[in-house]
């Protein structure tokens, strides 16, 4: 019997977090924007990525902070360790949006570069719910999806060397939110991109 594919719900996620891993440090801000839908027709992208989104700024689980990284999103420490919300209140929340939007798809976790963002992503939802709606291995780096599609090696990659045309015209601004909407469009334009084949 042939086995069922379930189409993929690409969910673009971007984080801000005070330092370079999980545990000692901590994530600071979620943002997430529903990129498109895939399926055995192929895959469409979501007509307004703002839709469909999700964002969450976090109280610190540390008093461990790199300075330099704090200061890349702009957030204040001090109003997130007031006013934050609780990491265990925040990932319940954001598994509930991700079911809710992937109904009767597999929610897949993509992000520019994923190892960052979902190396916390994935530490926060196991410590704070005991599970992720992406499992454990659902996530798709756009970095790699590039330097596949250019035939490139992975470390020649960077927004810089790629073409105009696959780049959002949003601004990349560190908020976690509007990130995430910016390379949920990023991601769309590389799936239903064709380069040219070499010659």
């Amino acid at each position: 019997m042939a086995r069922t594919i379930r189409p993929s719900l690409y969910i673009s996620v971007d984080i801000e977090a005070d330092g370079p891993i999980p545990g000692p440090y901590s994530m600071i801000s979620l943002g997430a924007a529903v990129a498109g839908r895939q399926d055995a027709a192929g895959y469409a992208a979501e007509a307004d990525p703002e839709a469909h989104t999700f964002y969450r700024e976090l109280r610190p689980i540390s008093d461990t902070f790199v300075p330099e990284a704090l200061a890349v999103s702009g957030l204040d420490r001090d109003r997130l360790v007031r006013e934050g919300s609780e990491p265990a209140a925040a990932m319940a929340e954001f598994t509930a949006w991700v079911r809710e939007v992937a109904v009767g798809a597999q929610p897949v976790m993509c992000g520019y570069p994923a190892s960052y963002d979902w190396t916390f992503l994935y530490w926060y939802l196991m410590r704070f719910t005991g599970a992720s709606p992406f499992g454990h291995s659902g996530c798709m780096d756009m970095k790699t999806l590039y330097a596949t599609k250019a035939r490139l090696p992975l470390r020649a990659v960077a927004k810089g060397t790629m073409p105009r045309s696959l780049l959002s015209r949003r601004r990349h601004t560190h908020h976690a939110l509007d990130d995430a909407v910016e390379q949920a469009e990023l991601f769309s334009n590389l799936m239903t991109w064709d380069p040219a084949p070499p010659a």
